[in-house]
């Protein structure tokens, strides 16, 4: 199974961006990488609860495929471990008919304090064999520029 590593420095207080990371509203404007849209469809947010999520594909994407449909990447995703504001472990699983997105991976976020900043690193684990690690590397860079740009803007 594969890994993938990504961080970045944002000038932000780790209890706000950690916040980030428990709040709907808040993870439809930033986790959709660069042209995607998102939609949550439940939210719990406790150990042992998760929530459901859609990301969209724009129209005119011709490269992309979905997972879950045509144009959408549905996950499932439960809350292994909340340590505010220091560390998220999340589990994920696609939603897809495809045996090659089967399976669980996770999402372990951290929150390390920088002077007047916070690095966010998202480390995954056990990638499902049908999501290549540069895809995965690449979404989660585009999140988290997404999620810079929330705070730094």
């Amino acid at each position: 199974m594969s890994t993938t590593r990504n961080s970045r420095v944002i000038r932000a207080r780790p209890e706000a961006l950690y916040a980030a990371f428990l709040d709907p509203e808040a993870l439809v404007e930033w986790l959709p990488p660069a042209r995607m849209t998102g939609r949550i469809h439940s939210f719990d947010g406790r150990v042992g609860g998760g929530y459901r999520m859609s990301l969209f594909y724009p129209e005119d994407e011709r490269d992309f495929r979905g997972k879950t449909a045509d144009r959408e990447d549905a996950v499932e995703v439960r809350f292994v471990e909340l340590t505010p504001p220091a560390r998220i472990v999340e589990a994920i699983r696609f939603v897809s008919a495809d045996p090659r997105f089967h399976g669980e991976m996770t999402m372990t976020a951290t929150f390390d304090p920088r002077d007047d900043a916070t690095e966010v690193t998202l480390l995954f684990e056990d990638l499902p064999p049908g999501l290549r690690p540069a895809d995965n590397a690449e979404g989660a860079r585009l999140s988290l520029e997404q999620l810079a740009r929330r705070f730094e803007t």
